[in-house]
């Protein structure tokens, strides 16, 4: 059992592969046990469900610094930017990272016929270019390497420009402090730095931002919860008309594990989880750059921290390590005596 920022983790030594799934507290574990103990006596509704979705919405807009009546609910990235992707235009034109995170790319894609054009250039180009094009859609941490965009040259490059900007926070939100209220939509999902269970997602919409489409229409996206059957259509309003209805589980989850997350001071996290992976980053001979992710290269890295009991991932040929609140210094230790192996 470990004891980090007033949380305690049932975590063991060397997991490092909170970029793939992060381990929640023990009280998201309790809150989650408990209400699947209710779940298999008969003893849940779908109303007891509604306040930890409704406080979930609210401490996921809190993370990112936008107003909660912004924020939709849904269960994965890509069912979100899909949503923004069959909104387009025909023949528009979407800027992305080169090896950017499929379910950020792939929906924009996936309108080729309709004549959609989706280009990819460096990380570090995406701000030079984005004036050029209707869409830019980059992760705010890359899944790959842990490169995180320039958001202040990205929001300048498109100050007073028609380019719309949609982020993905699913590899920064729960470490890295973000304000990005500036932005035409943000998606994130829950399972990662978030601690929670798989089936949480969001997504904010600026209200600048062209009103989307609600293709996932359904009974919670509707102007009364209980009003559910029978037509005309009759939404909520703004941007919850756009909510999928909840996984049930993972809302109980992300509530117990966000209301943890917004308590603490997010500078002192970033300076923590940072700090341990420019370590790692020192003994590659890399400068540091303020990341929670590190790609560690060599054919045979993944092999020597996993022979060493590191729990890391394969990503685009080299090892993933990334650093959340539960690790310490002795996983450092652990990871460089392995490549030194």
């Amino acid at each position: 059992m470990r004891s980090a920022f007033g949380l305690k983790f049932d975590v063991p030594d060397g997991y490092l592969n909170t970029a793939s799934i992060g381990v929640p507290p023990t009280g998201t574990v309790e809150a989650v046990t408990s209400i699947v103990t209710k779940w298999g006596a008969g003893g849940t509704r779908p109303t007891d469900f509604d306040t930890d979705t409704g406080t979930a919405r609210e401490l996921f807009a809190e993370l990112i610094g936008v107003p909660a009546e912004r924020v939709a609910i849904g269960s994965t990235v890509s069912q979100l930017v899909g949503i923004i992707a069959a909104d387009l235009p025909d023949g528009a034109r979407v800027l992305v990272a080169a090896d950017e995170f499929t379910s950020v790319s792939f929906p924009f894609a996936a309108q080729h016929d309709r004549g959609i054009v989706v280009d990819e250039v460096d990380l570090d180009a995406v701000p030079a270019n984005a004036p050029d094009y209707d869409l830019v859609a980059v992760s705010v941490v890359q899944s790959a390497d842990g490169r995180i965009v320039d958001l202040d040259a990205l929001r300048e490059a498109v100050r007073d420009r028609p380019a719309r900007v949609l982020f993905d926070v699913t590899q920064a939100a729960g470490w890295l402090p973000l304000e990005l209220d500036w932005a035409d939509y943000v998606v994130g999902t829950g399972y990662k730095w978030l601690l929670a269970p798989r089936g949480a997602a969001w997504l904010a919409v600026h209200p600048d931002a062209p009103r989307a489409r609600p293709n996932h229409a359904n009974w919670y996206a509707g102007s009364g919860i209980n009003d559910i059957y029978g037509l005309p259509l009759r939404l909520a309003e703004g941007t919850r008309a756009l909510d999928l209805s909840p996984v049930w589980l993972a809302q109980v989850g992300a509530a117990a594990s966000l209301r943890e997350l917004v308590a603490l001071d997010l500078a002192e996290v970033r300076e923590h989880c940072a700090g341990l992976a420019d370590r790692v980053r020192e003994e590659l001979g890399v400068a540091p750059n303020g990341s929670a992710i590190v790609a560690v290269p060599g054919s045979d890295a993944v092999r020597k921290l996993t022979d060493a009991g590191v729990v890391c991932a394969a990503r685009a040929g080299k090892a993933r390590l990334s650093f959340h609140l539960y690790n310490t210094a002795a996983d450092v230790d652990l990871v460089l005596r392995a490549l030194r192996g």
